[in-house]
């Protein structure tokens, strides 16, 4: 099964289990504001929830912007897009199905958006396309705008690994086997969780791509040292 056909399956289920982690959308909302903090609350604002999912991220990035920002949407997995498209959002919030890695830069607007929110994308990026799933992102914002990126990642971390494993193999999969019937998903999120880069390797394809001021921060509570948020902002043009 592909990762999208795992998604695509889950999708109608799965705000139901994630929302069983009261940080999940704590977090969310915290990554939004990040982002709207550096760009700015202005008129006009143009912004992207790159893996949007179920939408839940989407909803924490409009809550946190001004009115009338526009926000577009884009996911790998059509399940996850038909759950987003189900809720209630403002005229200036759309939709659409993309594919990290093999974005379609031009159409959507090289240079375009003052700002990216990407949860819970990278990891699922093969890693032969994640430089370029990088590269897309770098080239999609305006000069000066700000990505911010939420992702788990425990290599390197023996503590978070162990707890990863044991909330896993304790929480996460049985629940989406009883739940969801879906065990292919939920084992492989936890096993794309273990295979991820490093913060700091993570960071590292930030900067070969252009991007500077790379910042980041953990999670709190259990998540500690296994959910971060890094915030990356493009060179501003020069003269």
């Amino acid at each position: 099964m592909t990762t999208s056909a795992a998604f695509d399956r889950g999708a109608s289920r799965y705000d139901l289990l994630v929302g069983l982690d009261p940080g999940y959308h704590r977090e969310l909302r915290r990554a939004a504001r990040a982002l709207i903090a550096r760009v700015g609350r202005r008129p006009g604002l143009r912004l992207v929830d790159l893996a949007c999912g179920t939408g839940a991220s989407t909803r924490a990035l409009v809550a946190a912007a001004p009115e009338g920002t526009e926000v577009l949407g884009l996911d790998a997995s059509y399940g996850m897009l038909e759950q987003a498209d189900r809720r209630t959002w403002p005229e200036s919030v759309t939709f659409a199905h993309a594919v990290a890695g093999e974005l379609d830069v031009a159409a959507l607007g090289r240079g375009s958006r003052d700002g990216i929110l990407t949860c819970y994308l990278f990891r699922n990026v093969p890693v032969h396309l994640r430089d370029r799933a990088v590269a897309e992102v770098y080239e999609l914002l305006a000069p000066g705008g700000w990505l911010v990126v939420q992702e788990y990642s425990v290599t390197g971390n023996r503590r978070a690994r162990l707890v990863w494993d044991a909330v896993c193999r304790a929480i996460i999969i049985p629940l989406g086997i009883v739940v969801d019937r879906n065990r292919d998903l939920y084992e492989y999120l936890w096993r794309s969780v273990i295979q991820f880069d490093t913060v700091t390797r993570f960071a590292d394809r930030l900067v070969a791509a252009g991007f500077t001021d790379v910042a980041h921060r953990t999670a709190t509570g259990w998540q500690r040292g296994i959910l971060h948020t890094i915030v990356a902002r493009k060179l501003e043009e020069t003269r």
